[in-house]
């Protein structure tokens, strides 16, 4: 058995061609799709954040209004960049948005990537410390974030408030309790795979990771995934944690679906430079018959070795069509591998 959701970037445009024009139109059709979604039996909603850019951002009022519309699907996002975050203002939303979904959030969070202007965390008003990069100041957000969720006091109460004070030390509110069991760290290494396991988050890895051995993405993360176990065994953590990879995954049942995808039927990894330093690989799309896509996808030893599956979907393709989408892999797809 196998979790399976989606993972929004959110796109929109004008284009007349597209059915998601405005950020209005994307969030209330993201809404309209966890609902469908949630009726076909998909496990989870999630949403990538981007900044400066016709994409997905803000995702708490989003998270929230869908944990209103919704009761069983989890609500996550895959990722929210730590460089950009005030962890403390960032732990109220996360907690009420939990609290709203009644402890259905799963929070992927991460450095991020190369965004849509330069240093764009600046505009935010971050820097990093002296002798920090923008990734170190990332992981000291999270880890700031990780420790106000535990929901233990750290800030003295005033001697005369203006409501009564319980005793102690005081802590962030809303607090959800669970809700650090259920923070995911995107990681695109390695290495930072087994800072997250240390640290006790699951582990999203997408589709695109660093380059490190020059092999497949999907034996590559894998290999990452294997790290990342045996670290958090190491750490000693008493709950099994949870894995997901992100995959472009269509199952082609209609003309329709051919005329869209039928041109990434032979899709490759690409290898690519994501920043001046960074080699990174690109995973490819899978887009064929479902007979075909089943012999396909039973040799991606990543998807093998996670728990949780995030497809990637056209968000500017509308609801209805996105619904089908999902519908096909998990009729046509999902029990020949045993995943249902």
């Amino acid at each position: 058995m196998k979790k399976i959701g989606f993972l929004s970037f959110g796109h929109w445009t004008p284009s007349p061609q597209s059915r998601t024009r405005t950020a209005s139109d994307f969030l209330h059709q993201s809404i309209d799709l966890a609902v469908a979604a949630e009726e076909l039996g998909v496990d989870g909603a999630y949403f990538r954040v981007h900044h400066f850019a016709r994409q997905a951002a803000s995702p708490f009022p989003l998270l929230a209004a869908i944990g209103a519309r919704t009761s069983k699907i989890e609500i996550g996002t895959g990722v929210i960049d730590m460089r950009y975050e005030n962890p403390m203002y960032m732990a109220e939303d996360a907690g009420a948005a939990d609290l709203i979904a009644d402890g259905r959030l799963q929070l992927g969070i991460s450095r991020g990537s190369p965004e849509q202007v330069i240093d764009g965390w600046r505009y935010f008003g971050y820097a990093p410390a002296e002798g920090e990069t923008d990734a170190d100041m990332a992981r000291r957000h999270a880890e700031t974030f990780l420790t106000v969720i535990e929901g233990e006091g750290f800030a003295r109460p005033n001697p005369r408030p203006m409501f009564p004070n319980p005793p102690g030390l005081l802590r962030l509110e809303p607090h959800s309790e669970g809700l650090r069991e259920r923070v995911w760290w995107g990681s695109g290494s390695n290495a930072t795979g087994v800072w997250a396991a240390k640290l006790g988050m699951n582990l999203q890895s997408s589709t695109l990771k660093d380059d490190e051995t020059g092999e497949p993405l999907h034996v590559q993360q894998r290999k990452q995934i294997e790290a990342f176990r045996e670290a958090w065994k190491e750490a000693g953590h008493s709950r099994e944690p949870r894995v997901s990879v992100s995959r472009s995954i269509f199952a082609l049942t209609t003309d329709l679906d051919r005329a869209y995808f039928g041109g990434d039927r032979n899709s490759q990894d690409q290898v690519g430079m994501i920043d001046e330093t960074t080699r990174a690989i690109f995973g490819r799309s899978y887009a064929a018959e479902p007979d075909v896509l089943v012999k396909e996808l039973a040799q991606d030893e990543a998807i093998q070795a996670a728990d949780t599956l995030l497809l990637t979907i056209p968000s500017q393709l509308g609801v209805d069509y996105n619904a089908h989408l999902l519908e096909n892999i998990l009729t046509h797809v999902a029990p020949d591998l045993g995943w249902r």
